[in-house]
């Protein structure tokens, strides 16, 4: 926001200690975005839709679901996350994927450390993720881990896993010795939000606690970001203006799994797959 006459921006929602942190350590939390009733009536919607699946959300449900759900495109435009973001990425937002991380109670899956810009193909650093708490993220749940300062520094090997129990697409994992010690939980309560660089190494562990942990990490870019390693690309512009054009924009569901924005998440899913899974030895159902 800009004050009258000074040209100067002033920050809409975070204080300036909150963001000079967040550029310092590459991460700030906690953020209150939702009122208790509103991450009851969320969970209830998410869990209503699985029930009538009969079934958790999985694989290529994970991923752009806010195609699929009204609800969640309704989240991605909520004015005070964005009002956060502004201030991290300026005005003019797109908002690239979204996912569900949900681990069931007392499971072992987890996520290794990594770097999410290693594989997305986004050209810009100045990338951030609001991850939404829908109910409690502890320690004991298997909260995000992260790495302070790790976001200014080169970008660290990666490699492979695959293994089963590990959330992400490829099993990635920074390929070098992290310091464990060095490391912060960010524990959030239902309706708070978690920020941090998308440079930022974050790892999180099983859930040994009674209830499920579900997150959903909504993935924000300026609009002069460009996707360097495919011909096509999607994002919502959620606010501002788009000059430049680099991605598609999704369309805006009328309802729970619209006929179009279900159709134009299976072409988007289709593309992330491949940027994903680039150079990949093989490629798994995580994302169906």
């Amino acid at each position: 926001m800009l004050v009258e006459g000074r040209g100067v921006a002033m920050p809409k929602s975070l204080s300036e200690e909150a963001i000079d942190q967040y550029r310092n350590d590459g991460f700030f939390f906690p953020v209150p975005i939702l009122e208790a009733n509103e991450v009851a009536e969320l969970r209830s919607r998410l869990e209503a839709f699985e029930s009538q699946q009969g079934g958790p959300i999985e694989g290529a449900q994970r991923n752009k679901a806010h195609l699929l759900f009204k609800w969640l495109d309704d989240l991605i435009r909520h004015p005070r996350i964005l009002d956060a973001v502004e201030d991290l990425i300026g005005p003019d937002i797109l908002c690239w994927n979204t996912v569900f991380w949900i681990k069931e109670a007392e499971s072992s899956t987890y996520v290794s450390w990594h770097q999410d810009l290693y594989y997305w193909g986004l050209d810009a650093t100045d990338l951030v993720t609001a991850w939404v708490a829908l109910s409690p993220a502890s320690p004991e749940s298997g909260c995000m881990r992260v790495l302070p300062g790790s976001h200014a520094e080169p970008l660290l090997p990666h490699k492979d896993t695959f293994n089963a129990s590990n959330m992400l697409t490829r099993g990635q994992e920074i390929d070098v010795d992290v310091d464990e010690r060095k490391a912060v939980s960010m524990a959030l309560r239902p309706g708070e939000m978690s920020l941090h660089n998308v440079r930022l190494a974050h790892a999180s562990g099983p859930n040994t606690s009674g209830d499920r942990r579900i997150g959903i990490s909504l993935h924000y870019i300026p609009t002069r970001a460009r996707q360097g390693v495919a011909a096509w690309d999607s994002a919502a512009l959620v606010r501002g203006r788009d000059i430049y054009g680099h991605f598609e924009p999704t369309p805006i569901p009328s309802k729970d799994m619209d006929p179009e924005a279900v159709a134009f998440h299976d072409r988007a899913v289709s593309a992330l797959r491949a940027i994903l899974y680039r150079g990949a030895e093989q490629v798994t159902a995580r994302m169906g």
